[in-house]
């Protein structure tokens, strides 16, 4: 089984450009700077050259506006300091689907048991159902447990509005596999065992990372693997994944993954039955179509 162990920071920032109120989701870390890529609201009153304030100690410059609609911000602190600002005044970034103001609970709630690594704006929701205890049992079956890294994005969520889904462009994320996790999982492979993702971040991360031969390699760049039905999965056999919104590119590749039909007959019974949809949400797992 895979793990995605990655960590959700306090993205969500409510800060002030003169008397104008500003939301902010931090969105994306540029690499080896202070510099995020944000969406704004209103982002139509930022400037580059603003200064958003956050808090006596805290606040950010804009240094440009993306033609995507998105800010970037540049915070002149180290990485432990803007860490230790966000704690201080940062909220967990709840979906917008959960209408309601993050509480102090979210913290824990909002994130992994297995959570280590800080970077993602979005929790790898599939990851939320397991406990401690879950874990102990499914170590106690003689299941291997292999973490990998991928740093989930806003961007992830956002819905497809492109007729053709060739024309939907992917945000970027940084993902992360070890050699020691590559060898682990090949080795399963290689003994006829089957790989389990945990999540769509765990499977993203994995498929892009295993070569044409299905031969997992250690990886640490940016993916924007975009799956859609037609994908040849080269390494995943289960998907362990909750309930997506519809025109989400994460409903695309389940239905890549499980066939489409498959996924409407699924979503329909989860509907007919009340369950529950999105991160804090049911979960199904999904073996991989034959077809």
């Amino acid at each position: 089984m895979v793990f995605n162990d990655t960590r959700v920071i306090p993205a969500r920032l409510y800060g002030k450009r003169g008397d104008a109120k500003i939301e902010i989701l931090l969105h994306k870390k540029y690499s080896d700077t202070s510099s995020w890529q944000c969406f704004a609201k209103p982002a139509k009153k930022l400037r580059a050259g603003d200064t958003v304030i956050f808090a006596d100690d805290f606040l950010a410059v804009v240094t440009d506006k993306l033609a995507s609609g998105e800010v970037v911000l540049q915070f002149e602190y180290s990485e432990n300091t803007l860490h230790e600002k966000l704690a201080a005044h940062g909220h967990m970034p709840l979906p917008p689907y959960i209408e309601r103001a993050d509480n102090s609970q979210d913290r824990e709630h909002y994130q992994t048991v297995y959570a280590k690594h800080d970077g993602s704006v979005a929790a790898p929701t599939a990851g939320l159902h397991f406990t401690n205890a879950l874990l102990s049992a499914i170590d106690a079956m003689g299941v291997k447990r292999v973490h990998v890294t991928l740093h989930v994005g806003g961007g992830t969520f956002l819905p497809v509005k492109a007729e053709d889904t060739a024309d939907h462009v992917m945000h970027s994320e940084y993902a992360a596999v070890t050699q020691e996790a590559a060898d682990a999982i090949n080795q399963a492979k290689e003994q006829g065992g089957r790989v389990i993702a945990v999540g769509t971040t765990s499977l993203r991360t994995l498929e892009s990372a295993t070569d044409a031969m299905g031969k997992l390699h250690a990886f640490a760049d940016e993916t924007s693997i975009f799956i859609t039905p037609g994908y040849r999965f080269k390494l995943v056999d289960m998907l362990l994944t909750n309930f997506h919104l519809p025109r989400s590119t994460l409903f695309m590749l389940v239905c890549a993954f499980a066939g489409t039909d498959a996924m409407k007959n699924a979503y329909n019974h989860a509907i007919a039955n009340h369950y529950r949809f999105y991160s804090y949400g049911d979960a199904c797992l999904l073996y991989k179509s034959q077809s």
